[in-house]
């Protein structure tokens, strides 16, 4: 894979991934709960005229509807996994996650339509750090890198 575009700040990482889902119509995030949910609550917000999906780690059954509410983008009903782009989050690729790399083409497999996309969403090059690379079919990743410091 090779460098096509660079942005700086949160608003950049965003706007990258609306530009790579496209005229997609779904999108299924899968990451771990809890620390990868509110990331793929972000990323669905800025797509939100599209629908959007969370797995939780790789259990497909677990299937939720993203929708927008007056707190935000929210987990809600049950849904179908189905979609046009699958939206991997790092954390599928921490150890702590206990997914494997089988499991995620397994999974990516029994959701993704046909012609769809693979997005990796990750920061600090979590799926290289992985070895994930050459491991799962990625159409793109979008990988952010996190600095700042603190003020007292």
């Amino acid at each position: 894979m090779e460098k096509i575009n660079e942005f700086k700040g949160i608003n950049g990482n965003l706007l990258a991934f609306k530009d790579a889902v496209g005229d997609a119509e779904k999108i299924t995030f899968a990451g771990t709960p809890g620390v990868c949910t509110p990331f793929a609550e972000l990323f669905a917000y800025v797509v939100r005229d599209k629908e959007s999906v969370f797995v939780t780690l790789t259990d497909i059954e677990s299937a939720k509807k993203m929708e927008i509410t007056p707190q935000g983008m929210q987990l809600s009903e049950p849904a179908d996994p189905q979609a046009d782009v699958v939206a991997l989050l790092g954390g599928l690729s921490m150890p702590k996650s206990n997914v494997t790399v089988e499991e995620v083409n397994e999974m990516i497999d029994n959701i993704l339509k046909k012609d769809g996309k693979v997005i990796g969403l990750c920061y600090m090059d979590m799926f290289k750090e992985a070895g994930w690379l050459d491991k799962i079919n990625f159409d793109c990743i979008i990988n952010g890198i996190l600095t700042g410091y603190v003020l007292k």
